[in-house]
């Protein structure tokens, strides 16, 4: 497994998290799919960011 598939494992369990305890809560719908596209989104770009590897320069 890459390590990207790991982080990105990782951030759905959070973000299922946050989106089980906002339904406890009694947050509307609407505002759940929002904040979850936003995170979602955010942990793409983070672990993308994280996980890439370096570009050799060519001389």
């Amino acid at each position: 497994m890459s390590t990207f598939v790991i982080y990105a494992i990782g951030f759905l369990i959070l973000l299922a998290g946050l989106i089980y305890g906002a339904v406890l809560l009694g947050v509307q719908t609407q505002w759940i799919v929002v904040g979850s596209l936003v995170l979602l989104g955010l942990g793409i770009a983070m672990g993308v960011g994280k996980t890439r590897t370096k570009d050799v320069p060519h001389e």
